[in-house]
């Protein structure tokens, strides 16, 4: 009795053990699941940005001469016209010394030379005083020599008398002529002499190395006691910060893509001016203030295939530099209709992409779909699913054709900052 008794609990219990195991066997496995998503989506682009300021003006030495003091602090904001450098102006004052005394000179020749046109003229109009009176003296001893009033000799005289005339008339006359001549000469040597003036009062103004431009002034180039000329390159570069530029390369089949969509140069300047570009940075934040297209270059790079492109960020804090990288992101066109699921649900294997489908049964269907672009952290399907199924989200590798689960909300991640 003993053994029977010890054989029916053994049996009981190996019975109760198999009837446990079935039971959870028979559970359908917990999976997560989301609907499919259709509403209209801004299709992204983004390329890797390179800052640049609007304006970079590279201050110049455009004299020779030992730099005496440096006016400015590095790194600091400078207005237009601020004094930055300053080249020793000794020499370049000399110069102007003595072009000034040169053209005194000159002024003083010319003035002579006016003078003497002044009394040249005042000979011409003695002479053709003279040459009058000897006319009239030779017209009215013509008549009384035919009376015989006068004699052969007397109207000889005065016939002669007014030839003279005449000639001193052409001598004064030329005289003249001689003193505008020297009034042209001292003229043009006032002017040359002037010109010597300009330039050497230009030459010293040069001995002040200003900003042309107001914004950020950079790291000297050159220290106090260095000799600087044209050629020895900048000193300093200024530049304007706000609004910073920043450049891009977007590749040819984007440029034609984007321009293909306008058909008339209106509409295609109004779509690049309502652009509203992103920059990311590279702690991965997005910049406070968007930005706007500025120009597209005027050709493709035939190595690389991209053409440039740059954006205009306004930058009133100064956080942006030149030199600086970022992320610039803009959305260039909208698709209607999309239908959205998160990235996670899709499964490539060899090329195919699929989704693991829950119908109305909870029964799993393993469909072969068409992804394209990628909003974040979801996928736009363009084949394979309708709007409103279910797809598996979270536990893909535990769910096979067929099989029955049980379906609960997807949890959706906290998004990354910066996507």
């Amino acid at each position: 009795m003993t053994v029977s008794l010890i054989v029916i609990c053994l049996s009981f219990s190996v019975a109760c053990s198999n009837n446990t195991q079935a039971a959870k066997t028979s559970e359908p496995p917990v999976v997560e699941v989301v609907q499919v998503e259709q509403k209209d989506v801004p299709i992204y682009s983004e390329w890797i940005g390179t800052l640049d300021g609007s304006v970079n003006a590279d201050i110049k030495a455009q004299v020779s001469g030992y730099l005496l003091k440096q006016d400015y602090n590095e790194g600091s904001f400078v207005q237009k016209g601020q004094l930055l450098f300053e080249i020793d102006p000794r020499p370049f004052q000399a110069v102007v010394d003595q072009a000034e005394g040169q053209l005194a000179q000159a002024n003083g020749q010319l003035a002579q030379a006016k003078a003497q046109l002044v009394q040249a003229e005042a000979q011409v109009a003695v002479a053709e005083a003279n040459q009058v009176r000897t006319q009239l003296d030779v017209d009215r001893y013509v008549p009384l020599a035919k009376q015989q009033a006068i004699t052969q000799q007397d109207l000889d005289n005065a016939t002669q008398n007014n030839v003279g005339a005449k000639a001193q008339v052409q001598v004064a006359k030329a005289q003249a002529e001689t003193a505008r001549a020297q009034i042209q000469g001292a003229t043009a040597a006032v002017q040359a002499v002037t010109a010597t003036v300009e330039t050497a009062k230009l030459n010293l103004s040069f001995t002040k190395l200003t900003s042309p431009i107001e914004g950020l002034a950079g790291m000297a180039q050159q220290q106090v006691g260095a000799l600087v000329n044209p050629a020895s390159g900048p000193v300093t570069t200024v530049s304007t910060v706000d609004p910073i530029k920043v450049y891009f390369t977007a590749s040819e089949q984007e440029y034609l893509d984007f321009h293909r969509r306008y058909s008339t140069p209106a509409t295609l300047g109004a779509a690049r001016k309502g652009l509203r570009l992103e920059l990311i940075l590279a702690d991965g934040t997005v910049y406070q203030h968007v930005g706007t297209h500025e120009f597209t270059d005027r050709e493709v790079n035939q190595g690389t295939g991209a053409i440039r492109v740059a954006g205009l960020f306004p930058n009133p804090e100064s956080l942006l530099r030149p030199g600086q990288y970022g992320r610039v992101r803009t959305s260039l066109r909208t698709k209607e209709g999309a239908l959205l699921i998160p990235q996670r649900s899709v499964t490539e294997m060899q090329g195919t992409y699929q989704v693991a489908v829950v119908d109305g049964d909870n029964k799993v269907n393993v469909r072969n779909v068409k992804p394209s672009d990628r909003v974040g952290s979801l996928w736009i399907i363009d084949e394979g699913l309708r709007p409103g199924e279910r797809v598996v989200a979270e536990g893909v590798q535990k769910v096979r054709p067929g099989m029955t689960v049980n379906p609960k909300p997807y949890a959706k991640p906290a998004e990354t900052a910066g996507k």
